[in-house]
């Protein structure tokens, strides 16, 4: 691939990085004054759908989200929507920097899943860094003190299983589906069950509350199309490495916006789990030339 389109695979890739950060705050500020995680979800996936049917309406045009494999989509829609409702749990309640160090530990299950369910091979070297990225987890959230609830770790550890999850199914549905066509499917198969909780969770709040709530929603539209674009213009072992940075954003926004800073365990464990996520991610990068190689030869 050249390295014009490198470039702009990554900084597509670092620009979705901060727009999520930014979503992740209004997740947070909308929950403080008032809005509850089921109406937080219901404005993510409207706003996603809104946007993303604008640009496959302006450019492939809509005929192309047709799809002989709604069943499985559906299956992404519920595993990918309980993956978003864990995570947006953990968001409010820990921290932006914690919650956003014990989501690195995607890869990590990413690996297991693949290994497990895939029979993908892995070797002792990823399997070592799937252990050193569960010992960064420990050390962040520290078992048994008072670091910060035990509840958001578990429901931020969940929403990074799930997320590995979705990257299992979506390994199958992208043989024959395109990007733009299975973010469409998923938003908009999430507004069916969305829209009859959010009819039950809907209340009034103050103009400040509904601006977080269309920011969730246009925010969470853009990060994903932005994502979507750097795989698109990237390969995923140049693009995914870029996802780290988030945590300097999430650090920056949570002393801006909350006034809170990362605890010390996090910033011992932090390195740990990013460190073994990138291994896992260069290993990855090597089995595959590997095997691009021998298909070669």
């Amino acid at each position: 691939m050249s390295t014009d389109r490198i470039l702009p695979a990554i900084g597509m890739r670092l620009l979705s990085v901060v727009i999520f950060a930014l979503m992740n705050t209004a997740i947070k500020l909308a929950e403080h004054h008032g809005a509850s995680v089921s109406e937080i979800l219901f404005f993510r996936q409207f706003g996603a759908c809104v946007l993303v049917s604008g640009v496959i309406a302006a450019g492939p045009g809509l005929p192309s989200i047709a799809t002989k494999r709604l069943p499985a989509h559906i299956v992404r829609a519920v595993v990918g929507l309980s993956a978003m409702a864990f995570t947006f749990n953990g968001i409010v309640a820990l921290p932006l920097a914690e919650a956003t160090t014990i989501g690195f530990t995607v890869p990590v299950f990413a690996t297991i899943l693949g290994a497990l369910v895939l029979r993908e091979p892995t070797g002792w070297h990823r399997w070592a860094a799937v252990g050193a990225g569960f010992a960064g987890v420990l050390i962040v959230a520290q078992p048994g003190g008072e670091h910060f609830p035990l509840w958001g770790a578990g429901c931020a550890l969940a929403g990074a299983f799930g997320t590995a999850s979705v990257s299992i199914l979506l390994r199958q549905i992208g043989k024959t589906e395109s990007a733009l066509t299975t973010v469409f499917w998923f938003s908009a198969l999430s507004l069916v069950p969305l829209s009859l909780v959010y009819a039950r969770a809907v209340q009034p709040h103050d103009a400040v509350t509904w601006a977080c709530l269309a920011g969730v929603g246009i925010l969470g539209g853009l990060a994903q199309i932005a994502m979507t674009t750097s795989l698109r213009l990237g390969p995923v072992s140049v693009v995914v490495p870029m996802d780290y940075s988030s945590l300097l954003w999430a650090t920056l926004l949570g002393w801006l916006v909350f006034d809170t800073l990362p605890a010390q365990a996090t910033w011992v464990g932090a390195p740990v789990i990013v460190a073994s996520g990138l291994y896992i991610v260069w290993r990855e990068h090597v089995r595959r030339q590997d095997e691009t190689e021998q298909a070669i030869a």
